[in-house]
């Protein structure tokens, strides 16, 4: 390794360790690392990651309560106005059926599950419906997270979902603020910071990442990180472009697994005391370096995702094993002692008192 990648390493760790973002210069310079440096970046993600998050693995469920027929147009996503992906559509699934198949993950040691639908955002009826689906779940298993993604949010119907028991709320941002306007031309970058911060104030635990591999720059991506750290998630899925066919982005296939490698140890140095989640496209982009992504993401989702295939559940817990991590269980907190904390205090509401840690 070369002296001054390892200066830069070794400065990213201790101000991780600190809680100090990297500055612009240095999140540039470790996107910009060699392929042969590239076990060293591993390596210096992975002592932030196991000094927050030990050895253990959080694991995640999706389930896509209404597919298609949305009427925004992402690039990105096959579900968008105007896709000819080859998905399936259909309206809201029965809450029965949505807590047979959140029984399995969970068997299967899945300690959040995420309900995602389609659409600019939820209706009153909507929510109801999700507010349904909601308790049904937690009849079954009172400890299991349930976060929701349902697109742009208002404040009374962001209270109404905590109100029904749900912890999570995601929005991503997806993209820079300048590049947002190419993916995207129905909602602007700033309606989803709006929504993060909704579901914030209200007391839901906010959930924000992001999609590479739409010809982002290095540059985009570093201003799309100090984007997310602003708005201080709690949960930051990374998502790596699937070009499906029928889509804008069909055929774009732009990064490598040593890319989406250094990608993630930049947004581990970013929050390194906030779960990292591995997302869509993890299968096809990191391929048979999946188990180096587990040392920099504390999180990842089990089995199958919105409209694409996943690696099985069975594959997906002999790579944990196999890479000497545990997955962690349903009693376990998932964030350090301070970040907790801080969720807690967002619960609770104004006028609760800040530990003195934070």
């Amino acid at each position: 390794m070369r002296t001054d990648v390892e200066t830069l390493l070794k400065e990213l760790v201790d101000q991780a360790l600190a809680h100090q973002a990297p500055t612009r210069g240095q999140a540039l310079e470790l996107l910009a690392t060699s392929d042969d440096d590239l076990l060293d970046v591993v390596a210096a993600g992975g002592r932030v990651r196991r000094h927050f998050f030990s050895n253990r693995v959080k694991l995640n469920l999706i389930i896509n309560m209404k597919s298609g027929l949305c009427p925004e147009d992402c690039s990105y996503c096959s579900q968008r106005s105007g896709s000819k992906a080859e998905v399936l559509k259909y309206n809201w699934i029965d809450p029965t059926d949505a807590a047979e198949t959140a029984d399995q993950a969970i068997r299967g040691g899945a300690k959040r599950v995420c309900l995602v639908a389609s659409g600019r955002g939820p209706s009153d009826r909507d929510v109801s419906r999700v507010a349904e689906t909601v308790l049904a779940i937690k009849n079954r298993h009172p400890g299991v997270e349930v976060c929701t993604s349902l697109g742009l949010l208002t404040v009374e119907r962001a209270q109404r979902l905590l109100d029904a028991g749900v912890h999570a709320y995601n929005h991503n941002l997806n993209t820079s603020e300048a590049k947002y306007r190419e993916i995207c031309s129905t909602h602007t970058f700033d309606d989803r910071v709006d929504t993060v911060a909704v579901a914030r104030d209200v007391g839901l635990s906010p959930c924000s990442g992001a999609i590479f591999g739409m010809s982002e720059t290095d540059e985009e991506i570093v201003d799309l990180a100090f984007a997310l750290r602003k708005i201080d998630p709690d949960s930051v899925p990374i998502n790596f472009l699937i070009p499906f066919e029928g889509t804008p982005l069909a055929g774009q296939w732009q990064l490598t697994p040593q890319r989406c490698l250094r990608i993630l140890a930049l947004f581990r140095f970013f929050f390194p005391d906030v779960e990292v989640r591995i997302a869509g496209g993890r299968e096809i982009h990191l391929r048979s370096l999946q188990s180096l992504g587990l040392h920099l993401a504390n999180s990842i989702f089990l089995g199958d995702y919105l409209t694409s295939e996943g690696q099985s559940g069975l594959a997906d817990l002999e790579m944990i094993a196999d890479a000497g991590f545990v997955v962690e269980g349903l009693e376990e907190t998932t964030l350090p002692e301070a970040r907790h904390d801080l969720v807690t205090i967002r619960r609770r509401g104004p006028g609760t008192a800040i530990p003195a840690n934070i």
